[in-house]
C-alpha cells in the first residue's frame, strides 16, 4: 500500500522527470479518442499536442464518436498513417483488444489512456479512480449523511465505472449496512452520455415519488444530466450531486450550488505525461523503465499492468479558487450568474 501511495504521489511530478530524457524527433503519435464531443477531451488533446510539438513529434488522431466498432478501424487507420506509438482512450475496453494486439504485434507501443485496457503489453496511465469514487462519496455523504441515495454510474463497458463505484462503496457501505442510507436507484450510463443519465435520473425520481436525498454521479456529464432531471422537479440545489473532471459547466454549477463536488483530474498533466510516455516507448524504452511506473493488477481479470497513477483533488464551493488560481478556468466562467456573497471564490 505504501508503495502504491508513493508511486501515485510521485506521478504528479512525472512530466518534469520525463522532460529531462533525450528523445528522438519526428516520431508520429496516434491518438484514438472514444468521443471527442466531451469538453474534457479537448483539454487533454491540447496538452498532448503541446508536449509532442515541444519534442518535435507529430500528432495524428481519430474520433470514434462513441462507437467501439469505429474505434477498431480508427486504430488501424492510425497505424497505416505511420504511428510509432498509440494513445488510446477506449470506448469499450474489451472490444478494443484486437486493435491493441495488432499494434503490439507490429512493435507499436500502446498507452491505455485514462481508461483501463487490460493487456500486459499496454501501458496504463490514469488517475486513481477508486480514490475519485471515494472523494465523490465523501463529499455527498458530508452534505447528506442519511436518506435515499441514487447512483448514476458510468458506462458499463468502461472499467472506470466499476472502479469509481467500488471507491464510492468503500465510503458508504457502513452507512448502507446500518440503514442510514438506502440505495433507491443504481444504473450504468451508456456512453457516459448526459442524456442517458438524465433519463435514468428521471426514472428514479418517478419510482421514488421524487423522494431522493442525494445523487452520486460518476462524472460531470452524468451529473449535469441528473441535475437537469432534478431541476425539472424543482429539486436542483437541494439534493447534493457529485461529479468529476472539473468541466467548466460543472464548476459553475458548484458555485451556483446545484452540484456539490467535481473531482478534478488535471487533464493537462495527464495529457502531457501520456505524450512523453508514448514518445519514450517509441524510442525503445521499456515500460518498467518509465519513471514512477509501478506494477498493478487490480483490474477485472487481474492482469499485471505497468502503470502510473496521478492524484485527483476534490473541488467544492469552499476551494473553487484552487482551479481558478491554477489557470484551469477563469473566474468569469466559474462565477457566471452567482449571487454576491454566496461563494467565496466569486467575492
Amino acid at each position: 500500500m505504501k508503495k502504491f501511495a508513493t508511486a501515485m504521489l510521485a506521478g504528479v511530478a512525472l512530466s518534469m522527470s520525463l522532460a529531462a530524457v533525450a528523445e528522438a524527433k519526428d516520431k508520429v503519435v496516434g491518438v484514438s479518442w472514444s468521443n471527442f464531443q466531451e469538453e474534457r477531451w479537448k483539454t487533454d488533446e491540447a496538452a498532448i499536442k503541446a508536449a509532442l510539438e515541444a519534442a518535435g513529434d507529430k500528432y495524428i488522431s481519430a474520433d470514434a464518436q462513441s462507437s467501439a466498432a469505429k474505434q477498431l478501424t480508427d486504430v488501424e487507420s492510425l497505424i497505416s498513417q505511420g504511428a510509432n506509438a498509440l494513445i488510446i482512450l477506449a470506448q469499450d475496453s474489451s472490444a478494443i483488444g484486437p486493435a491493441v494486439e495488432k499494434a503490439v504485434a507490429e512493435g507499436i507501443p500502446v498507452v491505455g489512456y485514462d481508461r483501463l485496457i487490460e493487456n500486459k503489453d499496454a501501458f496504463y496511465l490514469t488517475f486513481d479512480n477508486k480514490e475519485v469514487g471515494r472523494l465523490q462519496a465523501k463529499s455527498v455523504f458530508e452534505a447528506k449523511p442519511e436518506g435515499n441515495y441514487v447512483f448514476i454510474k458510468g458506462n458499463g463497458a468502461d472499467p472506470n465505472a466499476d472502479f469509481l463505484f467500488a471507491g464510492q462503496m468503500e465510503v458508504l457501505k457502513e452507512a448502507i449496512d446500518g440503514g442510514k442510507i438506502k440505495n433507491v436507484g443504481e444504473a450504468y450510463t451508456d456512453g457516459w452520455l448526459p442524456a442517458n443519465a438524465q433519463k435514468n435520473m428521471e426514472q428514479f425520481l418517478t419510482a421514488n415519488d421524487n423522494k431522493v436525498d442525494a445523487v452520486v454521479a460518476s462524472n460531470d456529464g452524468t451529473a449535469g444530466g441528473a441535475i437537469a432531471a432534478l431541476d425539472a422537479q424543482g429539486l436542483a440545489g437541494s439534493v447534493p450531486v457529485s461529479g468529476q473532471d472539473g468541466d467548466h459547466a460543472a464548476l459553475n454549477r458548484i458555485a451556483l450550488g446545484t452540484q456539490t463536488v467535481s473531482v478534478w483530474k488535471d487533464a493537462r498533466e495527464l495529457g502531457k505525461a501520456a505524450a512523453e510516455i508514448a514518445s519514450q516507448l517509441a524510442d525503445g524504452k521499456k515500460m518498467d523503465e518509465i519513471p514512477n511506473a509501478m506494477k498493478w493488477s487490480d483490474g477485472p481479470n487481474k492482469v499485471e499492468m505497468t502503470s502510473v497513477f496521478l492524484k485527483p483533488v476534490a473541488v467544492t464551493k469552499d476551494n473553487l479558487k484552487l482551479v481558478i488560481d491554477a489557470g484551469w478556468v477563469s473566474k468569469d466562467v466559474v462565477c457566471q450568474g452567482v449571487k454576491a456573497g454566496s461563494t467565496p471564490a466569486c467575492d
